[in-house]
């Protein structure tokens, strides 16, 4: 027992920096597996959670929890909250009843986020305002504060207004955008989907009133894959679950098989021990590793400490003598 404990002792105090990577790596990749797949389900699980709570908010609108769920995951962690509201205060049902007219689509998400004000001079967005005031009167929206929204330290190419142009555009050009990423079998599938362009004004704009040279501000690879993983395929296991479709399950597993793992300091952490990350499955598994037990040190919970701790209690048996007659 008491070797037991001092093992457990190791595993807590190094849960910080994801010590039990050096066992992970020791590992076959069978035996990796393994504990991938209770991990990566217990993240599917929660996120399901976390999907039916939205829905329920929607008011068990699937249309408009993928449209919620499509928003917050545009925003990732730095204006996730922010496009939570926007998607709120501009509902699925009103995109719809103006997708005719691109640019109103474009008026409102951006009307609405309150970004407008920032850039009072820029003929493009005056137009804008315009539009988006006779469309905040017909639909009674009320805009969001500037403040709001996270703006310092922001790549140009993921500011909050291109990406909300970008949105416009793939809400105006994509007919039944559900049923389009359920039909999603492999990254490549998601790429295609969301790769459309933004309208021409942003061709020599990352953020108004400031030109860049001409490029088609198109969802990169690398955002699309995130799309992939946080969206298409948590919202595939999460619809399959409500309409009971095996089909579907597997194809959003299939689909986090087919994509990269993420690259983020948590995985890259992990990988400092070796190859532990190779598909989203299995950084989607080191993720939840990492938030549901490392970070709070339950060791004595976690799939892999429960594991090492078999394995030390085996050890620890062993060594024990036989008794003599």
């Amino acid at each position: 027992m008491e070797e037991i404990k001092r093992q457990l002792n190791r595993l807590q105090a190094g849960a910080s920096y994801f010590g039990c990577g050096g066992y992970l790596s020791s590992q076959g990749r069978l035996q990796q597996l393994e504990l991938y797949t209770k991990l990566g389900f217990e993240r599917l699980e929660r996120k399901n959670r976390d999907i039916n709570a939205i829905y329920k908010e929607c008011g068990e609108n699937w249309q408009q929890t993928f449209y919620v769920m499509l928003l917050r995951t545009m925003g990732g962690m730095d204006n996730k909250q922010a496009f939570d509201t926007l998607a709120h205060r501009v509902p699925y049902a009103i995109i719809l009843r103006e997708r005719q007219v691109p640019q109103n689509i474009e008026a409102m998400l951006i009307g609405s986020s309150g970004l407008l004000e920032l850039y009072p001079h820029d003929t493009y967005i005056l137009d804008l305002k315009r539009n988006f005031e006779y469309l905040a009167t017909k639909y009674s929206i009320t805009p969001m504060r500037a403040s709001e929204w996270r703006l310092t330290k922001i790549y140009p190419n993921n500011h909050p207004i291109l990406r909300l142009s970008q949105i416009a555009n793939f809400l105006t050009h994509t007919r039944d955008m559900m049923d389009r990423m359920l039909m999603c079998a492999t990254g490549e599938d998601v790429h295609n989907l969301f790769n459309c362009e933004t309208l021409p004004y942003w061709l020599t704009h990352y953020t108004p009133a400031k030109t860049s040279r001409t490029v088609a501000k198109r969802m990169g690879r690398t955002k699309t894959d995130l799309l992939a993983i946080n969206l298409v395929a948590q919202m595939q296991f999460a619809y399959s679950a409500y309409t009971e479709n095996e089909k579907l399950r597997s194809r959003a597993l299939s689909l986090l098989e087919d994509l990269p793992a993420e690259k983020n300091s948590i995985i890259a952490q992990w990988n400092s021990y070796g190859p532990l990350a190779r598909t989203a499955f299995d950084s989607q598994a080191l993720l939840q590793l990492s938030f549901e037990y490392c970070r709070d040190r339950l060791c004595e919970d976690c799939p892999v400490g429960k594991r090492i701790l078999r394995a030390c209690s085996q050890t620890a048996s062993d060594d024990v003598p036989d008794d003599e007659d």
